[in-house]
Order: structure tokens, then C-alpha cells, then sequence
């Protein structure tokens, strides 16, 4: 066995280890989020896979580099984690998974809207204490408000579709205008002009150093009062210390996120019985129209199918010595 695996979740471990055991690869799956502590573990070990919230920045790979690891396969499509500069230097191959279900994204991001729109949870803990008024429940109909949807491809797209479906009117932001989005309807504006009008913003573009903190204190004041916004990309994409200032003045209607820009060592793990230091997340977590999820729009069976399948196929490229879509530094073919 010369593959290992960081930041494995439990019911991701029988598939990671179906597939690698049907490619007569092989892999050993561990628990513990790849860090500079943990990175050792991985000495032996040609090929380490990791998940989006590990880090491998310099540091980190030059420990796997001197403990023979050769390839890094990223089970996600988003990398800003790693240090592909570094990794290049160390003549190391990295690879992500480019694309998966675009829908297991674009529907937990609609669940998020319907969730704090319609005040679900509230309702959900009210009823469970046997309290059914409808008091402070009140939501509205999507049908006939304004969508903004930054970023439009795959997973903005089917967002849109989503949202046309409900009958609303489509604002797009994006570097590249789609054209499935144009069938919809969609109008490219500025992203001032889509903070301004829209009622329900979702967030789907990458995270690079022109997105980060997209929606920081000039956004929010740009928004609607009563606007919902979503998030399902990247934490990084809202800084959230300008989200709680704007909560507390009373803006926005509801507030839907399923990442955070400190998530990495919080999420995917437990930490009831801790005392929680990162002052920004407790304070996120005390608004009723603030609903928290811990990066888990994109696990459906279908879409960690697709991740697997992606990743069983770029150690099976690096050792053939093959590039693909998925290869974002290309080191020497093995031996």
C-alpha cells in the first residue's frame, strides 16, 4: 500500500476504500486533517489524498516530499489550500476533481434559502416542544422576487435553473456570460447593481485574491435590508466579521452558510464538548435568521461517487505518466 488518505469522514471511507481496492491500488484512509503535525504519517506513502479544509502549504509538502510522497490528489475542485508553486519546485504532481454534481451544490443551496426564508428550524424546535404558534414564522414567496447568482457556471447555472423555476428574475454576475443562463433569461449586471436589486444572492464563483471577501461592508450596505444571502463556495468569499456588524445593525432577512473562512479544524469535526475560541463563528451562531452547515452541500452518494471515481483516475494518470483537466502541476512520471 503506498497511498493515504487525510481528512476521511466516515461514511466516505467504504467508498474511498471500494474503489481503490477494485483499482487494485489500494489506500490507507485516516481521520486526522493533513497539517504539519500530522503530515509524517504520510512517510512511505507515494501518493497522499486530501480534502479541502487540509493544508498543504509549503511546510507541509516539504515534509511529504522527504517522506517520499510524490502526488497529491486533491478530492475537491477547489485548491487554494495547497502551494502549487512549492509543489512544483519539489517536482510533485498535484491533481483536484475539476467538476461533480453540480446539483448536490445548487440544491443544499436552495435548502438553505427555503430553510431561513421560511424560518424551518425555528419551526422545527418550536414544534418539537409541542409550541405550534405561527408567531415570528412569516416568510415570503420567492415567485416574483429578484435572484442574483454570482459566478455562473455549472453550479450557478443549475442554481438558476432552480430559480427559474420558482419564476424569479434572473441577475448574473461572472467573468464569462452563459448561455444557458441567457436562455433562462438571465441579465449580466455589475455585482454593485446585483447587491442593490437582488432579494436572494447566492455565491458560486471560485476563491482567488480578486473574490476574497466579495461580500464585505460595502456589499452588505449595498443590499437590501430584507435580502437573503447564501453561501456554498468558499468561506473566504464573505468576511464574516462585516457579516455580524451588518446582522447586528438588522440587515438582511436571512443569512444561509455552509462554509466559513475559518473552517478548517472545525468543520467535519466534533467539537460539542469544547469551548469554542473563534469569537466570529460563536457570535454567527447566536441569530435566529443565521442558519450554519458544516460544508456539506456537495455530499450527496452521487457527487462523493463522482469525487472518488475522479481521483481513483488521476493516480491511475500520474502513474502512467498521463496529464488531464484535472492535473494542476505535472512532476516527473514515476519510475
Amino acid at each position: 500500500m503506498d497511498m493515504v488518505a487525510f481528512g476521511v469522514l466516515d461514511d466516505e471511507r467504504a467508498l474511498l476504500e471500494e474503489a481503490f481496492g477494485a483499482a487494485a491500488q489500494g489506500i490507507r484512509c485516516l481521520e486526522v486533517s493533513l497539517d504539519a503535525d500530522t503530515a509524517p504519517a504520510a512517510g512511505g506513502h507515494e501518493v497522499v489524498s486530501s480534502s479541502v479544509n487540509d493544508v498543504l502549504d509549503a511546510r507541509v509538502l516539504e515534509i511529504l516530499a522527504a517522506g517520499g510522497t510524490r502526488m497529491i490528489a486533491q478530492r475537491a475542485t477547489g485548491y487554494n489550500n495547497i502551494d502549487l508553486a512549492r509543489a512544483r519546485e519539489l517536482g510533485m504532481t498535484v491533481a483536484r476533481v475539476s467538476s461533480y454534481s453540480p446539483y448536490s451544490v445548487a440544491e443544499f443551496a436552495w435548502a438553505l434559502a427555503l430553510a431561513v426564508n421560511r424560518r424551518t428550524v425555528r419551526a422545527v424546535g418550536r414544534t418539537r416542544e409541542f409550541d405550534f404558534r405561527l408567531t415570528g414564522l412569516m416568510g415570503r414567496d420567492f415567485h416574483g422576487r429578484t435572484a442574483g447568482v454570482l459566478g455562473t457556471g455549472k453550479i450557478g447555472a443549475a442554481f438558476a435553473r432552480i430559480a427559474h423555476g420558482f419564476g424569479m428574475r434572473l441577475l448574473g454576475w461572472d467573468v464569462v456570460r452563459n448561455p444557458e443562463c441567457l436562455a433562462l433569461g438571465m441579465e449580466y449586471v455589475g455585482k454593485e447593481q446585483l447587491f442593490a436589486e437582488a432579494d436572494l444572492i447566492s455565491l458560486h464563483v471560485p476563491l482567488v485574491p480578486g473574490t476574497h471577501h466579495l461580500v464585505g461592508p460595502a456589499a452588505l450596505a449595498a443590499m437590501k435590508d430584507d435580502a437573503i444571502l447564501v453561501n456554498t463556495g468558499r468561506g473566504g468569499l464573505i468576511d464574516a466579521s462585516a457579516l455580524v456588524a451588518a446582522l447586528k445593525r438588522g440587515k438582511l432577512d436571512g443569512v444561509g452558510l455552509d462554509v466559513y473562512e475559518e473552517e478548517a479544524g472545525v468543520f467535519f469535526f466534533d467539537h460539542s464538548l469544547d469551548v469554542m475560541a473563534d469569537d466570529v463563528l460563536a457570535r454567527l451562531m447566536t441569530f435566529r435568521n443565521v442558519l450554519v452547515t458544516s460544508h456539506q452541500a456537495y455530499f450527496t452518494r452521487d457527487a462523493v461517487g463522482q469525487i472518488i471515481s475522479a481521483t481513483v483516475r488521476n493516480v491511475a494518470d500520474y502513474r502512467a505518466g498521463r496529464r488531464s483537466e484535472n492535473t494542476l502541476v505535472a512532476g516527473p512520471a514515476p519510475a
